[in-house]
């Protein structure tokens, strides 16, 4: 390709996609006709909040706009490619221009997310154009098994799926196993609410991570992989799929690899979205064609893993790091992040954040970085109450711990966890009860039921919350929350059981005040939890228009024309549609059941 020439790339993630992108797309595709510049596509470079995003090139200068719909296509095509006059305003990111959304990129070290965004994720040769595949290579002409252990083991990467366990050690022991038949699995059950890492790197760069398996499976003398993908990725499972023919298709999956006497291959999994088969040994089970559900350890998947096999499971992300750290060495993955949590972390903004999508930091960065510096801040402009990591199994951080290093010790240290990257920002106006039961409610549908501690405990903790949100909270209820966490926690078999409470004693840890306000007022500090809040109209306010009346489904509001109108607490089902279509801001949510009690707390 003449690197000169006029591009245009759109951005085909899901994301994207979902925003509009593939229209976009087929404007630029009429638009260009006849035109001397190449139309291309690409993966997601993390600006999600900016979808769909547009890449162009000329003379060697690199544009991206922003939130471009098809009509703005023609004026781009006009002004920018043939005029050469870049249109300023529309712009998310230029190297020469100073842009509002530059630091979304600037403070982020990208290793990982490098090419995301950037090359065809359903070709090969794009892939080629930015060293693909030269790891391997490197490995088997260059490099022992034992070599590519010790360079990762150098490198310090841990598993970015959660635990945070060293690669290199779970390799090494998969290694040492007896054995010929020995199985690599990469975990892409990606099932944390809010998180899209996995997806976003499978939609993008594919053969990153197929690059990744092949030097585990190298490593470790594995000759066959699979890839366990939740069905409710299609677009991921589609562009695997494609790489993964076309690697065969060149040598690069198949018999004796490169003309070496390694053989690989690579199967895909895809499973029905059970949260419990994202522990190694329930995804095993589902690979086998049982019911996904974990088992007693030892003996671990090293010893006896897939069809009784020694067999190492790591996730999408550790995978996709291999390659890079072979091909550049260990020495310039370690450089980032602290002593003990070495490279770079990606992880997925979701909740009221200004900039939601996908980054790349050194580890130890700060959650206020993060939030402020790349994320912009809230969206809402209130303030920061909290942030939520890990997802279900991971703990609340309150915003007076913001300073804390995103690292796997500092956050363990306060009772919250790494996980796999989500994270969910949350602003003032969140009921930290509500949220916690959110999280809970999840897991306890989540629970395989194999331990009864998982099964029954957490059923009990959800009932106990549902009764607090509902105003009919005990005095004693915080303490039997904490003990039946504590039981729980010990007493279930896998991750799933043993993090389930986090959500709710770290909220009690952080924001025990809330709990009590629930409990003994029957007040919600927050105004979300619809049994201890009342809709009100200001007399003030109100110019008797009657829209909220006409709106209001449950005929809750009553009145006359031109005088205020006044609501039936009795009748109104806490919509919130009568604040929304007020044009005067006279209707207010208030703390209390609209019987007074909690009003005056």
């Amino acid at each position: 390709m003449n690197s000169n020439k006029a591009t245009v790339t759109v951005g085909l993630a899901s994301c994207g996609i979902a925003a509009g992108a593939q229209k976009v797309y087929d404007a630029f595709k009429e638009s260009l006709e006849g035109l001397p510049v190449q139309l291309d596509f690409s993966g997601c470079m993390g600006m999600c909040y900016k979808e769909p995003l547009v890449e162009v090139k000329v003379e060697g200068q690199q544009f991206i706009y922003g939130k471009v719909q098809p009509e703005q296509v023609k004026r781009i095509v006009e002004e920018h490619l043939q005029a050469k006059k870049p249109i300023t305003e529309w712009l998310v990111a230029a190297e020469q221009l100073e842009t509002p959304d530059k630091t979304f990129l600037d403070r982020q070290q990208r290793i990982l997310l490098k090419y995301c965004g950037v090359i065809n994720p359903e070709t090969i040769e794009s892939y080629f154009t930015v060293d693909g595949y030269k790891a391997i290579e490197k490995a088997l002409k260059n490099m022992s098994p034992e070599q590519v252990i010790e360079e990762i083991k150098l490198s310090g990467l841990r598993g970015r799926g959660g635990g945070g366990f060293p690669t290199a050690t779970k390799w090494a022991l998969t290694r040492r196993s007896p054995g010929k038949d020995k199985y690599v699995i990469c975990n892409a059950d990606e099932g944390d609410p809010g998180a899209f890492m996995d997806r976003s790197v499978l939609e993008s760069n594919p053969h990153s991570v197929l690059e990744g398996m092949l030097l585990a499976g190298y490593a470790m003398g594995a000759n066959n992989g699979y890839i366990y993908i939740r069905a409710e990725y299609p677009l991921a499972v589609k562009r695997l799929k494609l790489a993964l023919a076309e690697a065969r298709s060149t040598g690069l999956l198949g018999d004796n690899i490169l003309d070496s006497s390694f053989s690989f291959d690579i199967q895909i999994r895809e499973g029905a979205g059970a949260f419990v088969c994202g522990e190694e040994t329930a995804l095993i089970m589902s690979i086998e064609g049982k019911r996904g559900m974990p088992r007693i350890r030892p003996p671990f998947p090293s010893e006896a893993g897939l069809w009784g096999k020694p067999t190492s499971i790591n996730n999408v992300e550790t995978f996709a790091n291999v390659p890079w750290i072979i091909l550049n060495g260990a020495n310039s993955f370690n450089q980032y992040g602290t002593e003990t949590s070495k490279g770079t972390k990606v992880f997925a903004l979701a909740g009221n954040i200004a900039r939601g999508g996908l980054i790349e930091v050194p580890m130890g960065i700060t959650i206020n970085e993060i939030v402020y510096d790349i994320g912009g801040g809230l969206a809402s402009g209130k303030k920061l109450k909290a942030v939520q990591t890990g997802g279900p199994s991971g703990g609340c951080i309150p915003a007076s711990l913001s300073d804390t290093p995103v690292d796997y010790e500092s956050l363990r240290k306060i009772g919250a966890i790494m996980g796999s990257g989500g994270m969910l920002i949350m602003d003032e106006s969140t009921c930290m009860v509500d949220m916690a039961k959110f999280f809970l409610n999840f897991t306890q549908e989540e629970s395989c039921g194999k331990c009864t501690f998982c099964r029954i405990g957490t059923k009990r903790m959800l009932e106990i919350l549902e009764r607090i949100t509902q105003g009919e909270g005990q005095r004693g209820d915080i303490e039997l929350l904490e003990e039946l966490a504590d039981k729980i926690k010990a007493g279930s078999l896998c991750g799933l059981g043993q993090t389930a409470p986090n959500p709710v004693l770290t909220t009690i840890k952080f924001f025990r005040e809330e709990y009590e306000a629930h409990i003994l007022h029957k007040y919600c500090p927050a105004k979300k939890c619809k049994a201890l809040i009342s809709y009100e109209v200001l007399t003030d306010k109100c110019k008797g228009c009657g829209r909220c009346s006409k709106e209001c489904p449950s005929g809750a509001i009553a009145g006359e024309k031109k005088k205020p109108f006044t609501v039936e607490q009795e009748k109104c089902v806490r919509c919130g549609l009568c604040i929304n279509v007020c044009k005067f801001g006279a209707v207010q949510v208030v703390s209390g059941n609209g019987k007074g009690a909690g009003k005056n707390v």
